[in-house]
């Protein structure tokens, strides 16, 4: 049994949240003492395993700022990571013997300076690569906090990644590190996925060819390609077909963005007049988002650069075909005409993927979806993902400080 601490900046909802849940689930299935710290953490809006007991989540620090006056976002997280670090070493009184820290990896230092563990980072994506520099103060701004992010992500004994993709912008981005990081992929725990679920009501019409899209609300996701993609199938299909749009996500009112962006979107259905058609919904639970992935007809994944995306693997794994953009993770989860299609990403590109969908019908749906789910149990199943960060934080335990 290894004692370790997930330290983590926001435990809500999202991928690298799930990933680190099902970390959690992994280890602690293996025996090893499990426990979450994070600067944030809301009953109301989480993964059920860390408000429900089966995770120890302890949040900290969330009396400081997220932002100063909506600005120096990054630099706050730093801070509230820092104190949560700070915490967990000298209050917390668990003394862990792996530290994984999750995304920030400013507190790195701290933990090795004033405890013994070890430690893991796991970089879902180099943090100085999510936002622009188009001012100068920007770029002082920035600049200290670039340099920290890189020494203090190769401060630690194991640097994880999600994807073969991010390993290669890791290299191309932190030039000064020598580190091989190690790509530990997502994985679904397919047990939750397994369980009895009604279906009822989760659309509309049984007769409606009915398209997904699951991501948050935020522009980098590029949500309006699937609606403008959707539009053209619209003007394109013959009028006996029905299809429809559900278009679901994270949504978190403490985020600007998300909001602006939902009314953004809301406006863009307006005016190709689709309200008929497209329906919104918000920060689905695991049940509903379940129903959804069994009783629609096609996943829509439309992010680009995307560094891993674990919803492709969810709709694989329900059966569900999955058009997506043709770079970035999905390149190495999706199998182009076997288990969907990879597009380029334009509302032309995408239309024409999902008249496809709608024309090959129930039929292709079955083939795509038998293979999809296979792909997903053969490579990224919850089995061989456990086993794998099971021997990565043994073999980290037993590292001999330098």
């Amino acid at each position: 049994m290894v004692r370790v601490v997930f330290l983590h900046p926001d435990l809500g909802i999202g991928g690298a949240e799930r990933l680190v849940v099902d970390a959690g689930l992994a280890l602690k299935a293996r025996s090893h003492q499990i426990h979450f710290v994070t600067a944030h953490h809301d009953p109301a809006h989480c993964f059920e395993e860390t408000q429900d007991g089966t995770l120890d989540v302890v949040a900290v620090g969330d009396w400081l700022p997220r932002h100063l006056f909506g600005r120096c976002m990054a630099l706050c997280a730093y801070l509230r990571m820092i104190y949560a670090a700070l915490w967990l070493v000298l209050f917390s009184g668990i003394e862990p013997e792996v530290v994984i820290v999750d995304q920030i990896s400013v507190c790195i230092p701290i933990l090795l300076a004033l405890s013994t563990a070890k430690i893991i980072f796991y970089c879902h994506f180099p943090d100085q690569l999510l936002t622009g520099r188009q001012s100068l103060l920007k770029r002082l701004y920035r600049a200290p906090i670039d340099w920290l992010e890189e020494v203090t992500t190769g401060a630690a004994h194991i640097v994880l990644v999600n994807s073969k993709f991010t390993a290669g912008v890791f290299h191309d981005t932190f030039k000064r590190l020598n580190v091989q990081p190690e790509v530990l992929y997502p994985s679904l725990n397919t047990a939750q996925f397994e369980v009895g679920v009604s279906v009822r009501h989760s659309v509309a019409d049984e007769d409606t060819i009915n398209f997904l899209s699951i991501n948050r609300f935020e522009r980098k996701k590029n949500l309006p390609l699937a609606i403008r993609a959707f539009a053209e199938v619209t003007r394109a299909l013959p009028k006996k077909k029905k299809i429809k749009l559900i278009v679901a996500g994270g949504y978190d009112t403490r985020v600007t963005e998300n909001i602006e962006h939902l009314i953004e979107l809301e406006t863009i259905v307006l005016e190709m007049q689709l309200s008929a058609h497209v329906e919104f919904r918000q920060n689905l639970s695991d049940q509903e988002k379940l129903r959804l992935l069994r009783t629609c007809d096609c996943l829509l994944y439309t992010p680009s650069g995307e560094h891993f995306g674990i919803v492709p693997i969810e709709a694989m794994f329900c059966q569900l075909p999955v058009i997506a953009v043709n770079n970035g993770g999905p390149k190495e989860t999706v199998v182009h005409a076997e288990t969907g299609f990879l597009c380029d990403p334009q509302p032309a590109a995408f239309a024409e993927a999902m008249s496809d969908i709608v024309k090959g019908g129930k039929a292709l749906k079955v083939k795509m979806g038998n293979a999809g789910r296979k792909r997903v149990m053969e490579n990224f199943s919850f089995g061989a993902f456990s086993g794998k960060l099971d021997r990565i934080v043994q073999e980290c335990s037993q590292f001999e400080r330098e």
